[in-house]
């Protein structure tokens, strides 16, 4: 076997994964159940996924000590346990506070998780192999979203009964995520050696950190970095949060159909992501792969906004980009730093992306309060659309920009094809 298969321990890591984006996006379906059983306002329902990412602005560069100190499978397990407990207290959900306090928990684990776990498939897959692996990874956490947008319908009777047990379903799967990262852990013990293993060794010494890298990156990295942010900071407010209950509201959609609707932006990247991760790494063009699909964003949201186009175009826009852009900006990213500066890099990325998911949420939610956006207000949700828009098209300029610089005599290579592994 078995213990010693990188594949079995992949499958392990997707059950945490998918578990977890699950519980992560389990809050749009229900958004219109608290706030019509609980009188929940935007401003309140944005909080519940706002308060996940403020625990992530300190904690990203914590996360990755930690993750170097005690292990990827380790730090998996804690993190695990963490988002558990948090799902079970927003499950709980009464007073307002015990959900709120819920999402904390959750967050403080979740993002921890996420890095852990991509620690991990790198230490167990050689470079050969680390890209397709990293593609299913990502696909498998796009299977729990997918999962969760469309559960009003194959969960029907679950949402029947009201706002608490759709959130109970949440809390039971990532139940089951702990237990699979309980069995990750078991396993982890017969990784191959660093010295069988390049990604293993590469991802397990960690030059030590010191406050001034976070200054000397290149400027690519830089202009990598705003689109990474932006792209975050637009994307999962959007879709993670408001796109639901707006589709109900300014286009007339049943719960059941906006949440089909929102989840194909997930499956599409389920199957597409690995793709684009192989187009990336057989042709090269990164930036310019980069450069489409952040113009993609902003094209989407004026769609939304200033056209009745059927829905099915706008998702269809946004699948791509996000499918085109996790696969190719994270291998991108660490083509743009020294390896012993790769966590820190990932660690600012994360803090900022944290930042900006919290401030979108938070803005968004107090623009359609504002605006008094609604099913009798379709037009409210205008400003909060325009935002968007906005936000995602500075992300275009700064990949564009990148696509520039790499595109002269100071590329670092990202439109080069991938060597081959020996």
């Amino acid at each position: 076997m078995t213990r010693r298969n990188p594949w079995w321990v992949l499958a392990l890591i997707a059950v945490v994964i998918a578990g977890n984006y699950y519980a992560w996006d389990a809050i749009a379906p229900v958004a219109d159940l608290l706030r019509a059983q609980r009188g929940f306002s935007q401003s309140d329902i944005g909080m519940l996924n706002a308060i996940y990412a403020v625990p992530n602005i300190p904690l990203s560069l914590v996360g990755g000590i930690l993750i170097d100190r005690i292990g990827a499978a380790r730090a998996s397990l804690i993190c695990a346990l963490f988002c558990f407990v948090g799902t079970v207290l927003t499950a709980i959900g009464q007073p307002y506070a015990t959900m709120v306090v819920g999402r904390l928990l959750f967050g403080i684990g979740e993002e921890t998780l996420f890095i852990s776990l991509l620690a991990g498939v790198a230490q167990w897959f050689s470079a050969g192999r680390a890209a397709l692996a990293m593609a299913l990874f990502f696909s498998m956490a796009r299977v729990g979203s997918y999962a969760a947008d469309i559960s009003p319908q194959w969960a029907a009777g679950v949402y029947a009964a009201g706002w608490r047990p759709p959130l109970e379903l949440a809390a039971a799967l990532t139940g089951v995520s702990l237990v699979a990262a309980l069995v990750y852990l078991r396993i982890d013990r017969y990784r191959p050696a660093p010295a069988e293993s390049a990604a293993g060794a590469a991802a397990g010494h960690a030059a030590r950190f010191r406050w001034r890298d976070l200054t000397r990156f290149d400027r690519s990295f830089w202009y990598i970095m705003a689109l990474n942010v932006l792209f975050a900071s637009v994307f999962f407010p959007f879709r993670s949060t408001f796109a639901i209950v707006f589709f109900q509201d300014a286009k007339g959609l049943s719960l059941a159909a906006a949440g089909l609707v929102n989840s194909w932006v997930f499956f599409a990247a389920i199957f597409a992501t690995p793709v684009f991760g192989l187009i990336a790494d057989r042709f090269g063009r990164r930036a310019m792969l980069l450069t489409i699909g952040a113009a993609l964003m902003p094209i989407t949201f004026a769609i939304l906004g200033a056209t009745s186009w059927s829905l099915w175009i706008s998702t269809a826009l946004m699948g791509a980009a996000f499918s085109v852009i996790p696969a190719v900006i994270w291998p991108s990213t660490a083509m743009l730093v020294e390896p012993g500066r790769i966590g820190t890099a990932f660690g600012l990325i994360n803090v900022l992306q944290s930042l900006g998911m919290g401030a979108l949420n938070l803005a968004a939610g107090w623009l359609n309060d504002t605006a008094h956006a609604g099913p009798h207000n379709p037009a409210g949700y205008a400003p909060m659309l325009l935002m968007f828009f906005l936000v995602s098209f500075v992300g275009f300029l700064a990949v564009a920009a990148l696509w520039r610089r790499e595109s002269g005599p100071h590329g670092h290579g990202l439109n080069a094809p991938a060597a081959r592994p020996a």
